[in-house]
């Protein structure tokens, strides 16, 4: 009876000390490369995965394919950057409890010599008008991104075909993107965390930036345990909640490089009707 009174004794001892998520759990995060690229994540998920137990594996994608790869289940949770996309995800039942999470801004950036004359304008539409003239070289990730999205858009939006020897459409990642752009002295639209933790700037300069025609919302998503029933939900929301928590936001804001805030937390539930 002593023998079994001991075991049981050890066996809630057992239980009470052994954390709530083992040490080799882990949520998959398909995220926009912009988040990856900037160090936002090398600098924030310590903070989460020490506190949590939780480790966060990051897949840095363009927006389409986070989204894409979530819709597949291969993913606990996403982080992204293009609104319209977000709302159908959801709506698409591939999705739940999105909220927004922060913001920062696209900029045009190019070489100082800025021989298209982008500095001097004064609209975003002048910008691209101009761009689309054909004097230097534009580089367009050409990937789905959510700055891709974003920028075909504006074309749209301005009724601007671009086609011809000046548009590039390169197929990848921002510092790629970044990368070609400054070997061919072009021009092209990045988000302000990648360009400020891009090392290779040489000669280029941000030209444009102004107007509420460059906000750049980023959004968290649960991928939906309903669509995909393996989905580590648990430690998914727990992210979540602790990446709109007080705490993730205050750690968000507080991310600088050079004394330059990357991003602005603004979390808040998503209402789609």
């Amino acid at each position: 009876m002593t023998r079994i009174l001991a075991g049981w004794v050890g066996l809630v001892f057992l239980l009470l000390c052994t954390p709530a998520h083992s040490s080799d759990e882990y949520i998959l995060l398909q995220s926009t490369t912009s988040t990856q690229n900037s160090g936002l994540y090398e600098f924030l998920l310590p903070h989460f995965e020490n506190g949590h137990g939780v480790k966060v594996k990051v897949v840095a994608v363009g927006t389409g394919q986070a989204l894409y790869n979530g819709s597949r289940c291969n993913g606990d949770i996403v982080i992204v950057h293009s609104p319209v996309d977000e709302r159908e995800f959801v709506e698409a039942g591939y999705g739940i409890d999105p909220h927004n999470l922060m913001y920062n801004r696209f900029v045009i950036v190019g070489p100082s010599s800025d021989p298209v004359g982008i500095g001097k304008v004064e609209t975003l539409r002048e910008a691209f008008a101009k761009l689309s003239q054909g004097q230097a070289p534009f580089v367009s990730r050409g990937d789905d991104s959510g700055t891709h999205k974003k920028e075909l858009s504006l074309w749209e939006k301005y009724e601007i075909s671009p086609t011809g020897e000046w548009y590039y459409e390169v197929g990848s990642g921002m510092g790629a993107t970044l990368n070609i752009t400054v070997g061919l002295e072009g021009y092209t639209m990045t988000d302000l965390g990648t360009w400020l933790s891009f090392a290779n700037k040489s000669n280029h300069v941000i030209l444009y930036e102004n107007g509420s025609e460059m906000f750049n919302q980023y959004g968290i998503i649960m991928v939906n345990p309903d669509h995909c029933p393996n989905v580590n939900s648990e430690p998914a929301r727990e992210f979540l909640n602790w990446m709109v928590s007080s705490m993730g936001q205050q750690l968000i804001a507080q991310y600088k490089i050079d004394g330059e805030q990357l991003f602005y937390p603004n979390a808040s539930p998503k209402m789609y009707k």
